[in-house]
């Protein structure tokens, strides 16, 4: 009888480490989808003749501009209601906004760019609620990313890396490490797919023998998404930079 409870209490004890582990799971998982599920947009129009809406704290303008309105609808609001255009603006001061606020802009604006006439992707109003949808999605990888970087701008320390630089669409990441007798430059091409696609990168070694050898094997065992970024620094220094090579 001692034994048959034992075993129970065994028993329950694994079931409520398996428990809290699948809460521990649900949590997280729900973090990411109200990350990426979030509305990123904010409507500051809507007349007669257009609406407009505001992304990424109103440095991103979407001007959508209404043809006639159908005969019967009173709030111009029939789906079928034809779109003129789609124009975006950008008002972030390139000049006071950080880096990572700057890069983050390029990214948006270079998917918004890549998707040719967005007129013809949103004849109507029908189609309008996809667009905002699409657009919020790249924004809210695209701030993730932003907030990456700054993280690693003010605890790079931690992980060996001495500076985080951005040029264009490339974030520069000097490391060095006097334990593993290396310093490089690795350099990672974003863009607005981020964090869907491995990167694009080079490395430049300054010191020790760290090269682009080296660091294609760490990054072959990093799978894409959240934090991707963030990952692919902390796993750099965990497994080339803290013990003597």
């Amino acid at each position: 009888l001692c034994r048959e409870l034992s075993d129970l209490e065994t028993q329950n004890e694994q079931m409520l480490a398996q428990m809290n582990q699948l809460k521990e799971k649900e949590k997280s998982c729900q973090e990411l989808l109200e990350r990426y599920n979030s509305t990123e947009w904010e409507i500051t129009e809507w007349s007669e003749q257009q609406a407009v809406f505001n992304f990424l704290f109103d440095s991103i303008e979407l001007t959508v501009v209404f043809g006639p309105p159908i005969d019967g609808d009173v709030f111009g609001e029939d789906p079928s209601r034809k779109i003129v255009s789609l124009n975006f603006e950008s008002f972030l001061d390139e000049e006071k906004a950080p880096p990572s606020s700057c890069l983050v802009q390029r990214l948006i604006f270079q998917f918004i760019e890549s998707q040719g006439c967005w007129q013809e992707k949103c004849p109507t109003l029908y189609y309008l609620p996809r667009v905002l949808h699409d657009i919020s999605l790249v924004v809210s990888r695209c701030k993730v990313l932003g907030e990456e970087i700054e993280f690693l701008e003010r605890w790079g320390g931690k992980f060996n890396l001495l500076k985080t630089d951005i040029n264009d669409t490339k974030v520069k990441l000097l490391f060095s490490a006097s334990t593993a007798f290396a310093k490089f430059e690795l350099t990672l091409s974003l863009s607005a797919n981020y964090p869907s696609a491995s990167l694009p990168f080079t490395v430049q070694k300054q010191i020790g023998n760290i090269g682009e050898e080296e660091i294609s094997a760490v990054l072959s065992n990093i799978p894409i998404g959240y934090h991707y970024l963030r990952r692919t620094v902390s796993l750099i220094h965990q497994n080339l930079l803290q013990d003597p090579r």
